[in-house]
């Protein structure tokens, strides 16, 4: 896509940037609008599978811990993979496009399974930002990093991420990541509260109040309920157990499955007994009696969300940032990030080991890990889409090997989220994988190096989507 193919919208968009001062903040949001119609119209043009692809050469990682192949092949025809194995032992169907991938890694594209789409924007993060266009955005930036999909944890409202959800869904935006969403959190009064993620949370005072909103959202078609047990330092009443086991044995009768944001040792192991399917993040400290009734729960799983401790400490990512960042994220939003961490919290260090001892005994005990950044937060500096990649590596640092983390961002986060067609590279699967210039498992850094991208066997136009992000960055910057 160039710039002369977007016709009369381009020039709408630029025409917006004439207005008056007063006017700015609407126009900013216009200009997205109008950046969004523009992708999708280029996203028709370019992004149609060829029918039959040969893809040869290739380290492939095939997402379900298995050594990978070396001088791989495999075939996608339309948006599926149809034959997966070594170069020279797979049949190419007659006329199949060849495309030589000699020299790089491929890995399933990553899945997301905790973050909050659609807040974050520029140096603002609240509900209004909440719209279509933020969100499409938001979706394109995962895409962007390789990510297939994300699950918004509790911290949607209204009727359009359900529409946005069967939109993308049903392929009406082929460049986007897959839009899953918890619909609305389930939550205590001391929670909800104007202006942040959990403003619109569903009030639970009462049994009945549970088990209500856990139907609402069934017939939402909602497969994950969030809520919180967390008195946030002794500052808010935390759920009450007989409360959030309504929930939990409500959803269980509707085919439904609960994850918590708790981290106490001992709310995590009530929890437990409860019959909790996950919780979204690291528990503080673990222990014997929390290990044996993980060993009896084995299907429960954690996202870790280890981002925002591991960046008090280290992120040589930012000074300078990244290529990945610089392309993707406002500067406003760098600078802000860059001067928060050059005051470092004085217990992060301490924080940070007991949080990693629990993490690595956990990688040894097998307990069910994916991946979840809780990227998109609330505080501004949790970049949509890169967090997958540092949360890669603080997970490799907390203990796990290269290997693990792979399998957790890839089959175990797509097997949480009930997305059987992602996750691994194998034929019947979704033909959603990334191109690396080097080897995550010799540096899981590497998923940094990403050639190309490729979600439902199309090609996603990275370079398009980073100028777009690059003008709306600099029309803002001589707006201010």
């Amino acid at each position: 896509m160039t710039r002369r193919s977007y016709g009369r919208a381009d020039d709408v968009c630029s025409s917006l940037l004439n207005l008056r001062a007063t006017r700015r903040m609407a126009a900013a949001a216009a200009v997205l609008g109008c950046l969004v119609t523009v992708w999708g119209a280029g996203e028709a043009r370019s992004q149609t599978p060829a029918a039959i692809t040969l893809f040869e050469g290739a380290r492939l990682i095939t997402g379900d811990g298995s050594t990978p192949i070396e001088n791989s092949a495999f075939v996608t025809e339309n948006n599926r993979f149809v034959a997966v194995g070594r170069r020279g032992e797979v049949t190419v169907p007659a006329g199949a496009r060849r495309v030589d991938l000699s020299g790089k890694t491929v890995i399933p594209a990553l899945i997301d399974a905790h973050s909050h789409i659609g807040y974050m924007r520029d140096l603002t993060s609240g509900p209004q930002n909440y719209t279509r266009e933020n969100i499409l955005d938001h979706m394109h930036k995962f895409a962007y990093f390789g990510v297939a999909a994300s699950l918004a944890m509790g911290s949607d409202f209204g009727e359009l991420p359900y529409q946005l959800r069967d939109e993308i869904a049903a392929g009406k935006y082929p460049a986007a990541a897959r839009f899953l969403t918890a619909g609305r959190g389930l939550a205590p009064i001391d929670e909800i509260k104007p202006n942040n993620m959990r403003h619109s949370a569903i009030l639970v005072e009462t049994e009945d109040d549970a088990r209500k909103a856990v139907r609402e959202l069934s017939a939402r078609k909602v497969t994950m309920i969030k809520t919180w047990v967390d008195s946030r330092g002794g500052t808010v009443r935390k759920l009450e157990p007989h409360l959030y086991k309504a929930i939990i044995d409500e959803a269980h009768k509707n085919n439904q499955r609960v994850i918590v944001h708790a981290t106490g040792l001992a709310d995590v192991k009530e929890l437990l007994r409860a019959n909790v399917d996950g919780l979204a993040h690291m528990v503080g400290t673990v222990d014997d009696e929390l290990m044996d009734l993980l060993k009896a729960r084995p299907n429960v799983y954690f996202m870790l969300a280890l981002g925002g401790l591991r960046r008090q400490l280290y992120s040589p990512w930012l000074n300078p940032p990244h290529p990945l960042i610089t392309e993707t994220v406002w500067p406003t939003q760098i600078k802000r990030l860059q001067d928060r961490l050059a005051k470092p919290s004085p217990n992060a260090p301490q924080a940070w080991e007991r949080i990693a001892r629990g993490v690595a005994r956990f990688a040894v005990a097998g307990v069910r890990v994916g991946v979840g950044t809780d990227g998109g937060g609330q505080q501004g500096d949790q970049f949509v889409g890169w967090t997958m990649h540092a949360e890669l590596e603080n997970m490799v640092v907390a203990g796990m090997t290269p290997n693990q983390v792979l399998v957790a961002a890839t089959r175990t986060s797509a097997g949480i989220l009930g997305l059987d067609d992602l996750g691994r590279v194998a034929a019947g699967k979704s033909a959603d994988f990334v191109v690396l210039d080097a080897n995550p498992l010799d540096d899981i850094t590497n998923t940094r190096r990403i050639n190309q991208v490729y979600l439902r066997g199309a090609l996603v136009p990275r370079a398009d989507l980073t100028a777009q992000w690059q003008t709306e960055f600099r029309r803002a910057a001589s707006a201010r």
